[in-house]
């Protein structure tokens, strides 16, 4: 019984670790240069957007095919928007848009710079609308990418407000 504690103190403290451990790790990842495969004088850092729904869009489209934002898209869509640290999960993101009233799911195409959601592990996954019915995220094809409509994920919640973020 004792050895089975221990292990389960171990596994607690190893998922809140791997939980903990990107949000303590933000302000790194969005100040740390970008690692392209190819050095060229075009390549951005990774700095946060700056604050408009425009600039949200085109922080995704600038690092397209960018894998260093895997399991983490609720750090890049808030990036986008020039913040970080704001929601824990995309799912709580999700929630806390419900709560305030900013949830859409009526089934309308979402604004240029919204964030989408899916419920599609614990976690959720959010990504920011294009304004045309897709959206840009993390895991498009494994790195950032673009997808021409919100189906592409299964399990589609919705959309909320094109904003910066704001926590509870």
């Amino acid at each position: 019984m004792r050895n089975h504690r221990l292990g389960r103190l171990a596994a607690t403290s190893l998922a809140t670790a791997l939980i903990v451990a990107p949000l303590a790790a933000q302000p790194a990842l969005a100040a740390a240069p970008a690692a392209p495969a190819v050095q060229s004088a075009a390549v951005a850092p990774l700095a946060p957007g700056d604050g408009t729904a425009q600039g949200a869009v085109e922080w995704f489209e600038a690092r397209a095919g960018d894998t260093s934002y895997e399991g983490m898209c609720e750090m890049a869509a808030e990036n986008a928007w020039g913040v970080t640290g704001v929601w824990p999960s995309a799912i709580e993101h999700w929630n806390g848009a419900v709560a305030a009233g900013k949830a859409h799911t009526d089934g309308s195409t979402p604004p240029a710079g919204a964030f989408v959601y899916w419920n599609i592990s614990e976690y959720g996954h959010v990504g920011i609308a294009d304004g045309n019915g897709g959206f840009h995220s993390s895991s498009v094809n494994g790195a950032i990418g673009h997808a021409d409509s919100t189906s592409y994920f299964a399990n589609y919640l919705g959309w909320s407000d094109p904003q910066v973020p704001a926590g509870r």
